[in-house]
């Protein structure tokens, strides 16, 4: 039996996907008064912008779909899973307390925050040891994504701080965040093609 099964891929590869297409539409929708630079993807979501319901989906859609790979993604490490779990519920959470059109919000800014910081210490949690564990699972690229993602949290508060290029920031760390489940389901699904490795 495969440590991770196939179907693992399905909703690893839609997260970053209806992420990135989700803030795109609602965009769009909300037309030239948005800036995606300056501004957070969490506006995008707020109540009676015109793109709300693409991006609260797309942030329903993203939560189901960490919580599924945490569910199938068995050769990585409980504790690793557990965490990427949590993101998904934190995205969950994100859409049913969403920011407001303008000014900020602590409930909505706690939420997130817990949701970024359970996505980036997932990958070094969820790290095995052994000549056959597949690299995106091993100690030192688990690391350094756990990093990179800390680096890019730093980045994006930074920015919050300066009134900066906050979006672009925030896009960079979701991006990242939401692609390093799929790179880990790869690397599984590889490995297990070569030979098993330890459940």
């Amino acid at each position: 039996m495969r440590s991770v099964q196939k179907w693992v891929l399905l909703p690893s590869s839609c997260a970053p996907a209806v992420l990135v297409l989700g803030w795109m539409v609602a965009a769009a929708l909300q037309g030239p008064a948005y800036d995606p630079a300056a501004q957070t993807i969490s506006v995008l979501a707020a109540p009676g912008s015109s793109g709300s319901w693409v991006m609260t989906g797309a942030f329903i859609a993203v939560g189901a779909c960490h919580l599924l790979t945490a569910w199938g993604l068995r050769a990585a490490a409980v504790p690793g899973r557990m965490c990427l779990a949590a993101g998904g519920v934190a995205a969950l959470a994100v859409a049913v307390v969403p920011a407001p059109s303008s000014g900020g919000s602590l409930s909505h800014g706690s939420i997130a925050a817990v949701g970024f910081s359970f996505l980036a210490a997932w990958p070094v949690l969820a790290a095995r040891t052994g000549g056959a564990v597949p690299w995106a699972l091993r100690p030192l690229p688990s690391l350094g994504a756990t990093a990179v993602m800390a680096l890019g949290m730093a980045w994006f508060l930074v920015e919050l701080r300066l009134q900066g290029v906050v979006g672009v920031a925030e896009r960079a760390v979701t991006t990242l965040q939401s692609l390093w489940p799929l790179v880990v389901v790869l690397s599984c699904l590889h490995r297990s093609a070569r030979g098993r490795f330890p459940e």
